[in-house]
C-alpha cells in the first residue's frame, strides 16, 4: 500500500475504491495503474479534483457510438467531480493527427476547425455536461513559440522514440514518405499535456503513443506525470472494422431513432457484448446479467439486439422516442408493413422514367451500378412489389413507396 493511501480513513479508502471500479471498467489498459490510484487517493484525501484531458483533432465533425466510448468515460469523472479538460487541437489540427495512416493528412484550415469544434460541441452535449467542461484551444500557446523554444522541445526526444510508432515504420518499409512536420504531432500534444499539467489523459488504443508523449514531455519540464487510460476501440457494424463514417459501418448519434434502432439490429452477435458494456449506461449487475443471459441462451440474440437498439434511442432521443422506434421495428422487419411515417421527397420530374435512374435521381443510392446490384439482389421495392427487373420503367405518382434494403423508405410528393 503507498502512503497515500496509508493516510486515507476507512471511508476514504472505501471511496478510493469506489472510483476505482468505476474508472477501471470497460478499459484496454492504464499505465500505470498503480499511479492512478495514488491519484485518486490523493484526490479524495485533499478532496482536490483530478485534471482529466481529452484531446480532439477535430478533422471530421460527426460524432459516433465509436467516440462515445471515451466521452462516456470521461462523463464518469465528471460524475464524480473532477475537471474535464477538453483540448481543441486547433493548431495540430492544421498539421494532422499521422496515426494510422499510410499517408499524411490533408491539413485543416482555420475555419475547417472552427466549424467542426462548434458541431463537436453541440452533439458532446449529450454524453457530457459542457457546461462544466474547461475549454482549450493549443493555439493559444503553441502559436507563442518561437524557433528555439520549437527546437528545445525537439531536443527532448529522440528520432528513434519516434520511429517507434507502428504508422511510420509501415511508412518507411513501404517507401511511403514521411513529412517532417508529422514528427512534430506527438511533440506538440505532449506539450499540451505540460501546458494544462493533467492528471489523466484519455484517448483511444490509437493514441497510445501520442498520450504517452505526454508523460514523457511532462518528465522532462520536471511536471507530475499523467496516467494515460486507453480505452477499446469499437468495431463497427461490419464487425471488423473500427467503426468509422468513412467506412460506413457507424451508428451516429444524431441520426434519427429508427436509423440507430434498426442499425442496432445488424451488430454482430459476437460484438454485443462489447457494445452494451463500453456504450450503453447499465450498471455492472446489468450488464453481467445480460452476458449471463446471451451465454446461457436464455437471451436470444434477436432480443438482445432490440434491447441495445431501444437502449441507444433512449440515451440520445428519449424513451418516448426508443418505444416509437421499437414498435416500428417489429411492424416493419417482423410484420411486413410500411412504417407510419417516412421521409418525403418532392418530384416535379417526369412522371416515367427507368427504375435505375429513378433511384439515383431520389438519392436513394448513390450511382447507377449499386442501382443495378440492389435489384438483382432483390433489395428494391416499389409500393410493396419487389423490382425484379433492372430495364422496367416506373409510374411515378404521388404517395409512391419506394424501399431500398431494410431500412430505407421514401413517399414521393408531387409537385
Amino acid at each position: 500500500m503507498s502512503e497515500v493511501m496509508k493516510q486515507l480513513t476507512a471511508e476514504q479508502l472505501s471511496e478510493v475504491k469506489r472510483q476505482m471500479g468505476i474508472y477501471t471498467q470497460g478499459v484496454q489498459d492504464i499505465i500505470p495503474v498503480e499511479e492512478l490510484e495514488n491519484k485518486v487517493a490523493k484526490s479524495v484525501l485533499e478532496n482536490r479534483p483530478l485534471k482529466i484531458k481529452l484531446g480532439l483533432d477535430p478533422s471530421a465533425p460527426d460524432v459516433h457510438l465509436g467516440h462515445t466510448v471515451v466521452l462516456k468515460k470521461m462523463r464518469q469523472f465528471q460524475d464524480n467531480g473532477h475537471i474535464i479538460q477538453l483540448l481543441i487541437g486547433d493548431f495540430t489540427g492544421k498539421i494532422g493527427d499521422p496515426t494510422g495512416k499510410s499517408v499524411a493528412r490533408k491539413q485543416l484550415t482555420d475555419e475547417e476547425v472552427k466549424h467542426n469544434a462548434k458541431t463537436y460541441f453541440e452533439q458532446f452535449e449529450k454524453v457530457v455536461d459542457m457546461e462544466k467542461v474547461e475549454l482549450h484551444y493549443n493555439s493559444q500557446w503553441l502559436s507563442q513559440l518561437n524557433f528555439e523554444d520549437v527546437i528545445q522541445l525537439a531536443g527532448k526526444i529522440t528520432v528513434a522514440r519516434l520511429m517507434e510508432r507502428d504508422d511510420f515504420e509501415e511508412r518507411i518499409a513501404f517507401g511511403k514518405p514521411i513529412s517532417l512536420h508529422e514528427f512534430f504531432y506527438p511533440l506538440m500534444q505532449g506539450y499540451d499535456s505540460v501546458v494544462l499539467e493533467c492528471d489523466i489523459e484519455l484517448g483511444g488504443t490509437d493514441q497510445h503513443f501520442n498520450i504517452l508523449m505526454g508523460r514523457h514531455f511532462q518528465e522532462k519540464y520536471g511536471k507530475e506525470k499523467q496516467v494515460a487510460i486507453l480505452m477499446p476501440l469499437l468495431e463497427g457494424l461490419d464487425g471488423i472494422e473500427k467503426m468509422s463514417k468513412s467506412k460506413k459501418n457507424y451508428i451516429g448519434i444524431d441520426e434519427s431513432p429508427q436509423e440507430m434502432y434498426g442499425k442496432a439490429m445488424s451488430i454482430p452477435d459476437e460484438l454485443m457484448n462489447k457494445y452494451f458494456e463500453l456504450i450503453t449506461d447499465f450498471s455492472p449487475n446489468n450488464l453481467e446479467t445480460i452476458k449471463t443471459g446471451m451465454e446461457s441462451g436464455n437471451l436470444h440474440p434477436r432480443d438482445a439486439k432490440m434491447l441495445l437498439g431501444k437502449t441507444i434511442v433512449r440515451m440520445y432521443h428519449g424513451i418516448e422516442a426508443a418505444e416509437k422506434a421499437e414498435q416500428q421495428f417489429i411492424s416493419v422487419f417482423q410484420k411486413g408493413a410500411a412504417p407510419d411515417e417516412m421521409p418525403l421527397v418532392e418530384w416535379r420530374g417526369n412522371t416515367e422514367m427507368p427504375v435505375i435512374d429513378f433511384l439515383v435521381d431520389i438519392h436513394l443510392l448513390s450511382s447507377k451500378s449499386e442501382a443495378r446490384r440492389m435489384i438483382e439482389n432483390r433489395g428494391v421495392k416499389i409500393n410493396g412489389d419487389k423490382v425484379e427487373d433492372t430495364g422496367i420503367l416506373v409510374s411515378i405518382n404521388h404517395g409512391l413507396v419506394v424501399q431500398v434494403g431494410k431500412r430505407k423508405f421514401v413517399k414521393i410528393k408531387m409537385l
